[in-house]
């Protein structure tokens, strides 16, 4: 026992040195999130500005197809940029199949998908776009004022989509336990927010009973392994229904109230 004892001032040195440097590694690996984050926010901004200055400059103002078009011709020199006629299209497809009236944007980038999807929208049909970044909300916001959409037709949010998902239902105006909700919901913001917002929306019943399609963007396939993995468990309200290189459209319905076809 006596050896044990007086072995413990020997030992502690080597504790604290071991506790010190795993504290150290752990300082390094969230000092290089914090980094690669901010990196990529600037980045970000940076791409957001060019594209605005382009696309306000060059297109023609009150005619949405000047504005797509200014878009698909900014990215044709900038393949970095993720907008472009190719997701466009499937994105067009989409909308037209699903024909809604309500519908939701997760990161809003530069407005392109917004315009997109407004041009096709019935004229009664709304649209919420929920953008993280305040600079990218106000200039994909005049963006879409460029297009000339009104403010009758849309609304942005300069939140986080945590924040804005429980505040939804006094925007949409939807009344809980009825036929009511979202029929289309974009996702294009950060891939690891997919999943929890998914389940947001569920619990707080904003997705349409009825069907709603979830289309998320994703640049590789790990963006959306987890979100994928919940929906293959849940096949009861839950379908892959498509699965393109940079879209997947997955398919919400209520078991209660699928229709056999």
């Amino acid at each position: 026992m006596w050896l044990v004892v007086a072995s413990v001032p020997l030992l502690l040195p080597a504790l604290l040195i071991v506790a010190s440097g795993l504290y150290r590694v752990k300082v390094a690996a969230l000092c290089r999130g914090a980094l690669a984050w901010a990196l990529r926010m600037l980045r970000g901004r940076v791409c957001v500005r060019s594209t605005h200055a382009f696309v306000f400059t060059e297109c023609t103002h009150g005619k949405s197809d000047s504005v797509l078009e200014t878009f698909d011709l900014y990215a044709d020199t900038h393949p970095s940029l993720c907008v472009g006629p190719q997701t466009g299209e499937a994105l067009d497809e989409a909308v037209r199949r699903v024909r809604p009236s309500k519908v939701l944007e997760l990161g809003m980038h530069c407005g392109y998908s917004s315009v997109r999807m407004l041009r096709l929208l019935p004229p009664a049909g709304r649209l919420i776009t929920v953008e993280l970044d305040p600079l990218t909300a106000e200039l994909g916001e005049e963006i879409i004022l460029v297009a000339g959409f009104k403010h009758s037709q849309f609304q942005v949010l300069t939140s986080s989509s945590a924040e804005a998902i429980p505040t939804l239902g006094s925007f949409l105006d939807l009344n809980r336990g009825t036929n009511e909700g979202l029929n289309l919901v974009l996702m294009d913001h950060d891939p690891e927010r997919y999943l929890p917002d998914l389940l947001a929306l569920e619990r707080e019943e904003l997705l349409c009973p009825s069907g709603c399609s979830v289309l998320l963007i994703h640049q590789r396939a790990g963006d959306r392994r987890g979100i994928l993995g919940h929906i293959r468990a849940r096949p009861d309200c839950y379908s892959v229904k498509s699965e393109l290189q940079f879209m997947t459209e997955i398919f919400y319905q209520k078991k209660s109230t699928k229709v056999n076809m």
